[in-house]
């Protein structure tokens, strides 16, 4: 396609993270949604509803793609199916935006970019959190040089909503997933490896099952459950099968060590049944120390008390609020995707990025599942592409 042209979009998964179809419904801009697929009937009527009364919907995405007037395809289904549904997308000649992870295997991931590569079509990962305004902040903080060259970096996600969002649905069973440091954890690594500008090369990980799971029956939901009232986690919306259900297999407990390229240590930690959200970074450099405050929407700079030109000042950066959705990061990755195909814009987060937060993500299961020993993380695929590196 070339420049000011319309991209038309197709969405498969028309709820959930389909949602953010409408920052690309722009009838009179540079892209428009003409479609959906779901295999929920009543979540394509509320697309409809929602996004474009006229779209195309149907509960088979293989009559999505098959449309010649549809020019590209967002991949919002769940994870199990990104590798199925990206691949099928691609080979139909439909530029792709995957979201996060880009699949639940490293060999998934490895297939869709080798389809990419064949295809000639463009592929986006959907790290929106290289959108935020606060991880924007401090890349470029890194990157100007004030705390030097990095050494640490220290992890911690609180996830508040946890239970909720990966205790009652799909997430909760390993076979659908792998883990939640795939699901969740992506985010968190893929941030690591961007802002260090370098990708984890071995892992070792301890985690369990310490909250969530149990014996109750597979098919109890919160509505029909005689505890609803004492439960603590009780479901508070759509999503409604039993936290504490036999299939639950996924650890809600995570504890992951990191030795990244040139030797920096990174350490990430992940718990689901905290009270509060949140993620706190900290980077530690020859020069001085990064952290960030996501309650306060600060991140705070100290520089090592020597004799150096550091020592001039320490800081405190106050984050600018941004609309739309994750904290502003929606409207504009959606954005990227359309100047992608358009104009040939070069994604902030390349497909290989994608992998190697995948790929991390496995080998620190793996880790947790076989007693937490050093495993190896598969390394990048020889592809002949350009959109090498962390993007």
């Amino acid at each position: 396609m070339t420049a000011g042209k319309q991209v038309r979009i197709g969405v498969i998964g028309a709820r959930g993270r389909g949602t953010i179809a409408k920052y690309w419904h722009q009838p009179e801009g540079r892209s428009i949604v003409v479609g959906a697929a779901d295999i929920y009937p009543e979540r394509l009527q509320e697309f409809k509803e929602d996004i474009n009364p006229d779209a195309f919907v149907t509960t088979d995405y293989r009559e999505l793609i098959a449309r010649d007037d549809i020019d590209a395809i967002a991949v919002t289904s769940p994870d199990f199916c990104h590798e199925e549904h990206a691949i099928a997308a691609l080979k139909a000649g439909k530029h792709v935006f995957c979201e996060k992870p880009l699949a639940i295997t490293v060999a998934g991931c490895d297939n869709i970019l080798n389809v990419w590569q064949e295809s000639g079509k463009h592929l986006m990962v959907g790290f929106n959190m290289r959108y935020m305004n606060m991880y924007r902040t401090m890349k470029e903080i890194v990157d100007s040089g004030a705390i030097g060259e990095i050494k640490a970096v220290w992890v911690r996600h609180f996830v508040g909503w946890g239970g909720y969002f990966y205790f009652h649905d799909w997430h909760a069973n390993s076979k659908n997933s792998t883990g939640l440091l795939l699901q969740k954890g992506s985010h968190d690594i893929d941030i690591i490896h961007w802002i260090t500008g370098r990708y984890a090369t071995k892992v070792s990980a301890f985690g369990g099952l310490d909250f969530y799971g149990g014996d109750k029956p597979n098919d109890l939901t919160c509505p029909k459950c005689e505890e609803r009232d004492t439960c603590t986690e009780v479901s508070p919306g759509r999503l409604i099968e039993c936290a504490f259900r036999q299939e639950v297999n996924v650890e809600d407990n995570n504890m992951v060590i990191m030795e990244l390229e040139g030797g920096i240590k990174a350490s990430y930690l992940q718990c689901h049944f905290t009270p509060d959200y949140q993620r706190n970074y900290t980077f530690i450099g020859t020069e001085g120390r990064l952290e960030n405050n996501e309650l306060e929407n600060k991140v705070y700079v100290y520089t090592r008390r020597s004799n150096t030109e550091r020592e001039l000042a320490d800081r405190v950066y106050e984050v600018k609020e941004a609309k739309g959705t994750h904290g502003g990061a929606d409207p504009i990755i959606c954005k990227d995707f359309v100047d992608m195909i358009l104009d040939g814009k070069e994604p902030v987060a390349t497909p290989l990025a994608g992998r190697m937060s995948v790929a991390v993500g496995c080998a620190a299961t793996e880790s947790i599942r076989k007693g937490g020993g050093v495993v190896t993380v598969s390394s990048l695929p020889n592809l002949a592409v350009s959109a090498v590196g962390n993007g």
